[in-house]
């Protein structure tokens, strides 16, 4: 009969130690839908899925925290990680602690409001609880250089905010109706998560202003001023552990370039390079609201 191991070492290393702990999830980049393809990072449910699930499930883990750097981005994807981390959250019984790095702000905000508590730097930038949507109008352009354009349609509205064609008046009742209606479901998500701490007027809270990390704490949209360490060694004792929980990457994936990689192949199309520089320019406008 063989000699037995030791129970100690049959468990993972980082969890060996009798102090506590909580498990770490980084949210970097603008929230969109898809891989990142062309964006240097980018946050959606599809990348963030398996993340979540690896870190409510490490054995006694006693919190789990959203390290939170995002200028925002889809509103959908945004509701579905935060109603997924409340998911877990509750089914786990496992408190959540968010922490804004350079700024969580729109959609960052609403990422950070799935959280039980709030922290960031003094300079953080917290808020934006609005809605926008930004486009281009070429009409001038193709009339100058005579390019006649031709969109056929079955639906009245589908070629609607065409950047070719002049604004029309409709269209632009029937965006703002719907992005009435997504700023309505951000502030209904504030007002329950951050329901008895708001200290400020819901026109200034919602016009979509942003605000310091120190201005944010005085309007009760956060609560607190600290980083990851500190805060949670106070909580949990300076022999706390973070357990970094890492996005995992296809093996296949990796290999041919898809996803976060760009293959040579495919990168040496004219249409990919102009997918590059879209995508990087709408990347910059984004997080340059922000003057980042």
């Amino acid at each position: 009969m063989g000699i037995l191991r030791p129970f100690k070492y049959l468990v993972p290393k980082r969890f060996r130690s009798s102090g506590p702990v909580v498990s770490v999830i980084r949210m970097e980049g603008v929230i969109a839908s898809g891989r990142a393809g062309f964006r240097s990072s980018q946050i959606n449910m599809e990348t963030l899925s398996d993340p979540l699930d690896r870190a409510f499930k490490v054995p006694d883990v006693k919190a789990v925290i959203l390290l939170i750097n995002s200028p925002g981005g889809s509103p959908v994807q945004s509701s579905l990680i935060a109603k997924r981390v409340r998911a877990l959250a509750d089914e786990k019984e496992v408190p959540v602690f968010a922490f804004a790095e350079d700024v969580a702000a729109s959609g960052g905000y609403w990422l950070a409001c799935s959280a039980d508590e709030i922290y960031a730097d003094t300079s953080s930038i917290i808020g934006s609880i609005g809605v926008i949507f930004t486009g281009f109008g070429f009409q001038e352009f193709i009339k100058r250089y005579g390019i006649e354009r031709r969109v056929y349609t079955a639906g009245d509205h589908k070629g609607s905010l065409d950047p070719f064609l002049d604004e029309n008046n409709d269209d632009i009742d029937r965006l703002k109706k719907a992005q009435s209606g997504i700023h309505e479901s951000f502030k209904a998500l504030v007002r329950s998560r951050r329901f008895g701490k708001i200290d400020a007027s819901e026109e200034k809270l919602f016009s979509g202003e942003f605000w310091t990390g120190t201005q944010a704490l005085e309007l009760g949209l956060i609560d607190g001023i600290g980083d990851l360490r500190s805060v949670m060694r106070e909580r949990f004792g300076n022999k706390v552990k973070f357990n970094i929980i890492p996005q995992r990457k296809s093996w296949l994936k990796d290999r041919l370039g898809i996803g976060s990689k760009i293959s040579s192949e495919k990168f040496s199309t004219s249409n990919a390079w102009v997918d590059a520089a879209i995508g990087n320019i709408e990347e910059r406008l984004i997080w340059s609201r922000f003057g980042l």
